[in-house]
């Protein structure tokens, strides 16, 4: 960029019509896929356009998600009491990155160490709140940011 603007994740990957298409593609692999297919059974069929919103506002989009009712509190919450796996936990990251190249998403290495790195934190996250016994998250638990990780700065805002 001509102005030395870092582009936020968001603008990088596309924005939200690039995140609803990774998202519709993926969610469309769930359902018949023998480590997941359980996970997502019953599954909203408006689950991949929220995951698409709530990303893309993450990744320093437009607040479409929380401007919609959605918070971080609720995602969590979404999680609690599932006992998700380390194997589902894999595997959600393995589908979501064959996804990420079959929609065409960029694959310069920083976009991807940003983005591996929020599935990464995001998925353990998952599993943590889904386990057994795990406390509710916080109401006002505030919308992750999540950016390109400059050398000594945080990833989340």
């Amino acid at each position: 960029m001509s102005d030395n603007t870092i582009p936020t994740l968001s603008a990088w990957t596309g924005g939200l019509a690039a995140l609803t298409e990774l998202a519709r593609r993926f969610y469309e692999k769930v359902p018949d896929d023998p480590v997941l297919g359980l996970v997502f059974a019953g599954m909203d069929p408006a689950h991949a356009r929220h995951v698409a919103a709530f990303i893309d506002e993450v990744f320093g989009g437009p607040t479409a998600y929380t401007d919609g009712g959605g918070t971080h509190h609720a995602m969590i919450l979404k999680h609690m009491g599932r006992g998700l796996t380390e194997a589902q936990r894999q595997r959600w990251i393995a589908l979501m990155l064959e996804t990420v190249d079959q929609a065409g998403l960029p694959a310069d290495p920083e976009f991807r160490a940003a983005l591996v790195g929020y599935l990464e934190w995001g998925t353990r996250l998952a599993v943590i709140n889904s386990a057994p016994g795990a406390a509710p998250p916080a109401e006002d638990a505030p919308m992750p940011v999540w950016g390109w990780g400059p050398p000594g700065g945080p990833y989340l805002g």
